[in-house]
């Protein structure tokens, strides 16, 4: 087993567990953090797949800013027991019902997909490399890139002056 077998194996396990740890945890805080945690192993898992930058961005955004603010709107909430309603026990029961259907249709799409003989391309390969999406984006993408950037540049401005209505 090679270096690579082991860390995708340690990166997958690391994921599901700390995923399940998402779910299961009934503090806010501890899901969060193992939210973080999973979002590390994804990275990961990029990184493995020859995607440096959707990794690193993935961390920087994800794992930075969002947990970040997941974090900060955890801690102005005010999560006492006594204000949280019960939930009924058939809320609950159909909360397991729809989990369920919705894990066998995942199951139903799974083993219809074919994996078989698909290898992602990690060695030779330099699809996934920052130089390569770079000169793919300003080259033969650039007329979309910079109509983005317009539209993501009125939408900073228009939400300045919706800020400024208030005052």
């Amino acid at each position: 087993m090679s270096a690579t077998q082991i860390l995708f194996w340690f990166l997958s396990a690391l994921a599901i567990v700390s995923a399940l740890s998402v779910v299961i945890s009934k503090n806010p805080v501890y899901s969060v953090l193992s939210l973080i945690i999973t979002f590390f192993a994804v990275s990961g898992h990029y990184i493995l797949l020859n995607a440096q930058f959707i990794g690193i961005v993935n961390l920087i955004v994800y794992a930075g800013a969002i947990m970040v603010l997941f974090l900060f709107v955890i801690m102005l909430m005010n999560l006492n027991q006594d204000n949280e309603p019960q939930k009924n026990k058939w809320l609950k029961m159909a909360g397991v019902v729809s989990g369920g259907c919705l894990m066998l249709v995942f199951v139903a799409a799974f083993k219809t997909s074919e994996v078989n003989g698909k290898i992602a391309q990690t060695i030779d390969g330099n699809i996934g490399l920052t130089e390569t999406l770079g000169k793919a984006l300003f080259n033969e993408y650039v007329v979309p890139f910079e109509i983005s950037s317009i539209l993501f540049l009125s939408a900073m401005v228009g939400a300045v002056v919706i800020g400024k209505k208030g005052d």
